[in-house]
């Protein structure tokens, strides 16, 4: 695969232009386009993207990690954590919806319980999953393939590249993926992750996007609308 055939925002095919001529990228374009032609793989093709194309490099302020899209029909729409309009909201994003409520809502009703997430990318939230597809009903079936190469490159170029960023790390996995931010530059926020299992134990409280925005206000920039 040649670095004009990948359909990405343009600012960032000029930050990861390198990585789409390495040979795992083109192992891994060959693996999924063989996966799209036979079995359903989740996101659509057009939505593989799109966390980097609603959110252009130089507007990035805010950096959420998720591990792989969601497994079931209608659910992934290219955003870690989102899910298509109109599809009941899966638990972990129940449980962020509940922290934005406790951390922000004491003057203000939280009415936006759709789980697109499309609003907050466009203020600049990079709503990256570490895996980008994932084959229908089977969770994990496109890691190790070499997407986790490619999204931590991107983290690399915004870590080394850009100032005063935020990095919201939910989840073992994601603080491991963390290893690649340079925490002299940027705010990174750890937590343990939104799921059921674990939400109870440090993600409720832990105040993740007010201290954000605060920290994003105190760099000259506007805070994000979470709500």
């Amino acid at each position: 695969m040649k670095s004009s055939d990948v359909k990405i925002d343009p600012s960032w095919k000029e930050h990861l232009s390198a990585e789409f001529e390495k040979p795992y990228f083109k192992e891994l374009a060959a693996f999924v386009k063989q996966e799209y032609a036979k079995e359903p793989v989740y996101p659509a093709p057009a939505h593989i993207f799109r966390a980097f194309d609603l959110c252009p490099f130089d507007k990035v302020k805010v950096v959420i990690l998720g591990q792989d899209p969601y497994h079931g029909p209608g659910q992934a729409n290219g955003l870690c954590f989102a899910v298509n309009e109109g599809i009941a909201l899966p638990p972990s994003l129940q449980n962020i919806f509940k922290e934005i409520e406790n951390d922000l809502c004491e003057s203000r009703t939280f009415t936006k319980r759709d789980g697109d997430l499309s609003r907050w990318a466009k203020q600049g939230v990079l709503l990256l999953n570490a895996t980008l597809t994932v084959r229908a009903r089977i969770a994990g079936s496109h890691q190790g393939k070499g997407w986790e190469e490619f999204t931590d490159a991107a983290i690399k170029a915004l870590s080394s590249e850009r100032e005063h960023l935020v990095f919201m790390l939910w989840g073992n996995y994601a603080k491991a993926k963390g290893a690649h931010i340079d925490r002299t530059k940027h705010l990174v926020l750890e937590a343990p992750h939104p799921s059921p299992f674990s939400a109870a134990s440090g993600f409720f409280g832990c105040k993740h996007f007010s201290k954000a925005n605060e920290y994003l206000a105190a760099h000259g920039e506007t805070p994000i609308d979470w709500l």
